[in-house]
């Protein structure tokens, strides 16, 4: 079960988080905001990638989204997401509950700077209604992931869009 890697995981690094396990779905930004009763960019989404012919975690606050144009700068390819069942096999947790945490291959992650604006995220806990309550630090510590600069948000939009 991918909460008990999950759970593994933490106890390996003797990282004192819990997963917070919900009655209903958290399997959505929208959903997961609605069950911790935060804002959807606080929720901490993981998302599994084709960059050319390896697989990548970007990890990137909830309302933000993927640009393109950076990824394949960054990446020298073009961004493509992992099916379902790709997913469960790279990563070993289903599409709604993937987490960047106990990881059943040796994925890089990587964390866009769009989570630094927070002093607390929430990415999932290897479940489809599962959570975990971290620093943007903390998750950077744990997964040994790369801050880089690939996603887009309203602010960055709205400042790409104001007269010089």
């Amino acid at each position: 079960m991918a909460i008990d890697d999950v759970r593994r995981f933490f106890a390996e690094r003797d990282a004192g988080y819990s997963i917070i396990e919900f009655t209903q779905s958290s399997a959505t930004v929208d959903l997961a905001a609605a069950a911790l009763g935060v804002e959807p960019a606080l929720i901490a989404k993981t998302l599994a990638l084709w960059a050319g012919d390896h697989p990548v975690i970007v990890v990137a606050r909830g309302d933000a989204r993927l640009d393109n144009r950076k990824f394949k700068d960054r990446f020298r390819a073009k961004p493509k997401m992992l099916g379902p069942s790709e997913v469960l096999e790279v990563t070993g947790h289903a599409v709604g509950g993937v987490c960047p945490f106990g990881l059943r291959t040796a994925v890089p992650v990587f964390l866009d700077v769009s989570l630094r604006e927070f002093e607390v995220v929430y990415p999932a806990g290897g479940a489809e209604n599962t959570a975990v309550r971290m620093t943007p630090n903390a998750l950077q510590e744990l997964t040994g992931g790369t801050w880089i600069d690939v996603c887009r948000t309203d602010s960055s939009d709205a400042a790409d869009r104001l007269p010089a």
